[in-house]
Order: structure tokens, then sequence, then C-alpha cells
């Protein structure tokens, strides 16, 4: 059996039905879904997406990627993307693994490499996105099979899994998306600057942050900050903490946590009709009558 073939019969197995699986390994998740979905907006956290089975399509700003089958996506960042799943059926169902992503792990790793194998970890500087697909290499494909069959063997987890996910780090960054993940890793790097201005946005989305602040955070002028952000995120600062704003508002409407005026205030707007309008944009429908359909759906955890 090939890798790809190993990891489709344990995931089937393991995925009994449509959603997010975690599996005993740490930061591993195996997703299944059994139809194709409509576009559905969510916040990639750094991940290793590695497509098992059937096609998805994600966009980022007004890039589009193609996972399939044997090809990796990498989000070196926090990224607001619209993911669309184009083909799945009960009885051949969507299949992706899912690997979490610690840019701890990363620098640890780069550092080693550096110290015993003579790889530098600085790479040269680029304008590239922060999510990025590509054919995964058959050595990365061996890796992540082992990874999963040790889903069945819980008790060598502890020891092997660690090993594992390092070779399979060390894979990743042997690839075209290894050059954003040392980016963003190695600390003082364009991408690393954005990534840490990324995570004031999500730590202060309802406080409106200003512009300048932002390009502060990541060391940058005004214009420079914007320019870098836009080729990391393919979105403006402003559309980033749109975007952010309103999957929090929605997530706050399907846990009942409020009425649509009362969230959009929570969230740092100011007029609900503004938000009201917004909402609607992104989501196809005004924000009670979506969270309506997301409860009766029961499609509240956004498949990966």
């Amino acid at each position: 059996m090939t890798p790809l073939d190993r990891m489709r019969a344990i995931a089937r197995d393991f995925c009994s039905d449509p959603g997010r699986h975690p599996t005993p390994v740490p930061r591993l998740t195996l997703v299944r879904a059994d139809g194709p979905s409509l576009p559905t907006p969510s916040i990639y956290e750094p991940l290793l997406c590695l497509g098992l089975r059937q096609r998805k399509e994600v966009s980022l700003g007004d890039r589009v990627f193609h996972l399939a089958p044997g090809r990796m996506l990498v989000a070196s960042m926090d990224l607001p993307v619209t993911s669309t799943i184009l083909d799945a059926s009960p009885r051949d169902p969507y299949l992706t693994l899912v690997l979490t992503l610690d840019p701890g792990v990363i620098s640890n790793l780069l550092l080693e490499m550096e110290d015993k194998v003579g790889v530098a970890p600085t790479p040269s500087e680029g304008r590239e996105p922060g999510l990025t697909v590509c054919d995964a290499p058959e050595p990365l494909l061996d890796a992540c099979a082992r990874l999963v069959e040790l889903t069945s063997r819980p008790s060598e987890i502890p020891l092997l899994a660690p090993l594992v996910e390092r070779e399979i780090l060390y894979r990743v960054l042997g690839t075209v998306q290894g050059g954003a993940l040392r980016r963003v890793a190695l600390g003082d790097t364009h991408l690393a600057r954005i990534s840490r201005a990324i995570d004031r946005i999500r730590k202060t989305y309802a406080e409106t942050p200003r512009m300048d602040d932002l390009a502060l955070v990541a060391g940058m002028s005004p214009s420079s900050f914007h320019r870098h952000f836009k080729a990391a995120t393919a979105l403006s600062p402003l559309a980033f903490l749109k975007r952010i704003r309103l999957q929090e508002a929605r997530r706050l409407l399907v846990s009942g946590k409020g009425t649509a005026a009362n969230v959009a205030y929570a969230v740092g707007y100011e007029s609900p009709s503004q938000f009201s309008r917004e909402y609607a944009r992104l989501f196809g429908a005004p924000p009670s009558r979506d969270a309506a359909r997301q409860r009766a759906s029961g499609d509240v955890e956004t498949v990966v």
C-alpha cells in the first residue's frame, strides 16, 4: 500500500461520521465530509493540511489554492480564508490530515539543523504569502502515514510521536513552503513581524486598533506595513480586522451569546446596520438567519 492508501484506510475507520476528529496524537486531527460544501469562511491557524481523498478549494483574498490527494497546504500564520469542498459523498468522502504547527518547535528544529547539519536557518526575504500549496514529497507522505498509524498504538505515542512530528517538520522545511515557515519562526523577518501584528489584531479586534500602532508592533513604517501585510494575507489590515470581527460575531451568534445588535457592539462595530450589511456580504445571509441556519445544520465547527 502507498502512504496515501495507508492514511485513507485509517482515516475512514477513525472518522465514522463527518466533522473534525482529534486523535490521541498531539496536534493531529483527521477530518471527514460526506458531501460538497458551500464556501465557508474560517480562520486558519498555523497548520499543515494534507489532502487524502477528494478536492477542496481555499481562497485567501483574491488568491485561490487547490488541495487534492497528495498535495499539502501550509499556513504559516493566522489567516482568514474561505474553503469549499468540491467533491465528496458518503461512499467516497472528503478526507484530510491536519497537523497544527508550533512555531517554537520549528525554531528549535531550525537551530538544531544549523548546529548539526550546517543548514543556515536565515532565508532571504521575499514577499510570499502566508499560505501555500504544493505536492507533498514521498518522504513526507511516509512520515505522515507513520504518524497516523500511531493512532492505533497509543502506548507508543509519547515516545514516537514527537520524533515523527519533527521528521514531518524537517520535510516541510525542505519544500517550497519551508521559506515562509522559517521566516515566521525565526522572529526578525517581515513575515514574523506581520505575524506579531496579526496576533495583536486578534487580541484587540473589539478595540479598533490603530493602524499606526500595528505598524509599530511590526517595526515598520505604515506604508511598508500595509504592503507587507497584504503580501502575506492578501488583505489590507483593515479588511483583515473586519474578517476577524465577523468570524467572532458568527461564533457568538451560533452559540446563542446575544442578539445581532448586542454582538455587533461586542465585536467592535458602532453601527448594527453596518454590521448586518457586512455580515450578510461575507456569510450570504443576515446575522440571525445565518446563525439559525448554522444551528439547524449542526455545522457549527468549520471543516478544515
